[in-house]
């Protein structure tokens, strides 16, 4: 009787460990998006910036993957200037990032930019980044095109879809498209 090295491994030692941090300017929904994805709920009412780092763990996320595989830690970072130094020591232990702007607030995407600078000089080189044009749920007040989301997104070879923590649209997905 022999016994492999698999056989003393649990479930939870199969799953793929991914680390995605939520970054972008503050009020983009990042919290939201996270809520969402984790809970399946939405935070409506008053805005409560984050303070620092926030994380949480999605396990046993089947439904993201055949089998069962993936366990996500996700980081969500607080968005104003004042926490950035902070922000940029968890960059390197990332290995994937969302990075959001609100569709309603053009500082916001004009401000991608300078994100990916920040991502391109503390990240890893092999970091997977998605552009995320959030709050699509409020169209009428939209000042970004999606046709500008996706030309920023090809000019810097990475994926781009919108999505409403609102309503739940494409939030799934996203994570789905990064753990892939």
């Amino acid at each position: 009787f022999s016994v492999t090295p698999t056989a003393l491994l649990t479930k939870d030692d199969l799953k793929l460990k991914l680390i995605v941090m939520l970054l972008g300017d503050s009020a983009v929904g990042k919290t939201c998006v996270l809520v969402r994805f984790k809970d399946g709920a939405f935070l409506g009412g008053n805005f409560i910036a984050t303070v620092g780092i926030d994380f949480r763990v999605r396990n046993d996320t089947s439904d993201l993957c055949e089998p069962s595989c993936y366990s996500l830690c996700i980081w969500d970072t607080a968005g104003q200037e004042r926490f950035r130094s902070v922000t940029h020591a968890y960059y390197r232990d990332a290995q994937a990032l969302l990075l959001l702007y609100d569709i309603t607030n053009k500082p916001s995407f004009d401000n991608i930019r300078a994100w990916l600078t920040e991502i391109f000089d503390y990240a890893q080189k092999d970091v997977v980044i998605m552009l995320l044009g959030n709050k699509s749920d409020m169209a009428a007040e939209r000042v970004v095109k999606m046709e500008e989301g996706e030309k920023l997104a090809k000019e810097y070879g990475v994926p781009f879809m919108e999505t409403s923590a609102k309503t739940g649209v494409n939030v799934e997905l996203a994570f789905l498209a990064i753990a892939k």
